[in-house]
C-alpha cells in the first residue's frame, strides 16, 4: 500500500508541470494582458507602460516568462498579484479559510444525508416515503442554485433566523471563542445549504439506484436462499458493492473543495475563492489564476488518490491487489 502510494505522489509530479505548461501557454495566448488597462489610459505615458512591462515581465517571451515563474514556485513563492499587489500565496490564504468552510460543511450536509435517504429510499421502493423523497430530490435538483440562495436569503429578511450575507457579525470581535465559532455556524447556514442541496438530491438518487441494482444480483438471491440474514445480506453484501462508485464520485468532490460556489458567494457575499479567481480572469491576474489552478490540481490528484484508498477500504478486493 504505502509502494502504490509513494508511486502515485511521484507521478503526480510530471502531471503537475504538464498542467502548469499547458494553463500557462492558454492563459497567455488570450488576447491582452493585465497592462492593457493601463494602455488605454491616454494620461499614462509610454514610459511607464514600458516600466510597468518590465517588472511584469511581459517584455519577455511567453515561455522565458514560463520558467522565470517555475523557478520563483519551486522556491516556495507564487508571484505578487497584479491588481492586488500582495503576495499571491498570502491571498489565497486569506480566502482558503472561508472557502474550505462553506465547501467542507456542505460536502458533510449532502452526504450524510443523501447516503442513509438513498438506502432507505432503495429498501422501500415504491413506498410513499420513497416518492416522497424522490419528489423533493427531484426539486432540489430543478432548482438553480442562485434562485435557492434568493428564496433562502428572502426567508432570513422575513423571519431573522438567519443573516443576509457575509461571514462573521459586526459584533465577532466581541463575542467568546465558542462565541465565535457558534457565529461562523450561524452564518454559513445559508450557503451550505444552498450548495448542498443540489448535490444531496442528485446523490440520494445514485445510492438509491446503484443499491437497487445490487439487489437484483444474483449473488444477493444466492445469498437469501442459503438462510442469511436480511441485514447481513443487505449490509455486508449489496451495500458494500453499491457503495463503490459513490466512492470514486467522492474523490472528484474533494478536488471541488477549493473551486467553491461563484454564484452562491455572490448571492450571500461570502468571501471565498470562486469569487477570487473569476476577478482574477477577468482582470488577467496570470500569477493568481495559476497558483488557483495548480492548487486545485493538487486536491484533485489528492481526490482521486483518497478515493482509491477508501475504495480498498471497503472492496477487500482492490485492497488485495494494492498488496
Amino acid at each position: 500500500m504505502l509502494r502504490y502510494i509513494a508511486r502515485r505522489l511521484i507521478l503526480a509530479i510530471p502531471v503537475l508541470f504538464g498542467i502548469s505548461i499547458l494553463a500557462f501557454m492558454i492563459i497567455s495566448l488570450a488576447p491582452g494582458d493585465f497592462i492593457d488597462n493601463f494602455r488605454m489610459n491616454p494620461s499614462i505615458s509610454r514610459e511607464k507602460i514600458e516600466s510597468l512591462e518590465r517588472e511584469f515581465g511581459f517584455d519577455k517571451p511567453v515561455i522565458v516568462q514560463y520558467f522565470l515563474w517555475l523557478g520563483q514556485v519551486l522556491r516556495g513563492n507564487f508571484g505578487y498579484s497584479f491588481s492586488y499587489h500582495v503576495p499571491v500565496f498570502s491571498l489565497i490564504w486569506g480566502r482558503l479559510g472561508a472557502t474550505l468552510l462553506l465547501s467542507i460543511t456542505a460536502l458533510i450536509f449532502s452526504w450524510g444525508i443523501a447516503i442513509p435517504l438513498g438506502i432507505y429510499s432503495a429498501l422501500h421502493q415504491y413506498s410513499f416515503s420513497d416518492q416522497a423523497f424522490s419528489f423533493i430530490a427531484f426539486i432540489g435538483i430543478s432548482i438553480p442554485n442562485f434562485f435557492f440562495a434568493l428564496l433562502w436569503l428572502f426567508m432570513a429578511a422575513r423571519t431573522g433566523w438567519f443573516p443576509i450575507g457575509g461571514i462573521i457579525s459586526l459584533d465577532f470581535h466581541e463575542l467568546s471563542f465558542f462565541g465565535k465559532i457558534g457565529d461562523y455556524l450561524w452564518h454559513v447556514v445559508g450557503p451550505m445549504v444552498t450548495l448542498g442541496t443540489a448535490g444531496l438530491a442528485g446523490l440520494m438518487r445514485q445510492m438509491r439506484g446503484q443499491l437497487l441494482d445490487q439487489l437484483r444480483q444474483d449473488y444477493v438471491l444466492f445469498a437469501r436462499a442459503k438462510g442469511m440474514p436480511e441485514k447481513v445480506v443487505i449490509y455486508k453484501h449489496a451495500l458494500r458493492n453499491a457503495i463503490n462508485p459513490i466512492v470514486t464520485f467522492f474523490g472528484f468532490a474533494l478536488s471541488g473543495l477549493l473551486g467553491g460556489a461563484v454564484l452562491t458567494e455572490t448571492v450571500f457575499n461570502w468571501p471565498g475563492m470562486g469569487r477570487l479567481v473569476i476577478d482574477a480572469l477577468q482582470q488577467q491576474d496570470l500569477f493568481l489564476v495559476m497558483a488557483s489552478l495548480l492548487l486545485s490540481s493538487l486536491l484533485l490528484i489528492v481526490g482521486n488518490l483518497s478515493a482509491d484508498l477508501l475504495l480498498a477500504w471497503v472492496d477487500p478486493r482492490i485492497r488485495y491487489r494494492f498488496g
